[in-house]
């Protein structure tokens, strides 16, 4: 299990746009969740210097729904760096019970924010981004 250094929480509360006509979040809205925990982390560190990213895979496993009103805990880790790509996971917890609401992984990669060509992740930017990652056991 990472230390705390390596986790990255971001929280956010579940508004009524959130919800389908079920009542619960929708699954698709659990990206949207993970989107605005990855921003809020890149923005925290301040930034990816000279390059943009772009999600090439992401999966989500849904563990027990989230509701209007729920306040949500992200942890997101960097669990893997590649040449151009990095692999984050998250979990989310509901706060009022602590329960795990999803597990959830994503792929990016690192491209040229003007031609959009896969570049290989900067060098400042893979020292921030080493700091975080999980170390294997």
């Amino acid at each position: 299990m990472p230390d705390d250094r390596s986790t990255f929480t971001h929280r956010l509360v579940v508004r009524f746009r959130d919800c389908d006509a079920m009542g619960h979040v929708n699954n698709a809205v659990y990206f949207t969740f993970l989107e605005q925990c990855r921003i809020a982390w890149y923005q925290h560190m301040g930034g990816l210097p000279g390059v943009s990213t772009m999600i090439v895979h992401a999966e989500c496993d849904y563990r027990a729904p989230l509701f209007m009103q729920d306040e949500i805990e992200i942890r997101a880790r960097m669990t893997k760096i590649g040449r151009t790509s990095m692999t984050m996971s998250y979990t989310l917890v509901r706060l009022s019970d602590d329960v795990v609401a999803a597990e959830a992984s994503t792929v990016s990669v690192t491209i040229d924010a003007t031609t959009h060509e896969r570049v290989p992740v900067p060098d400042a930017a893979r020292a921030w981004l080493d700091a975080g990652v999980e170390q294997p056991r």
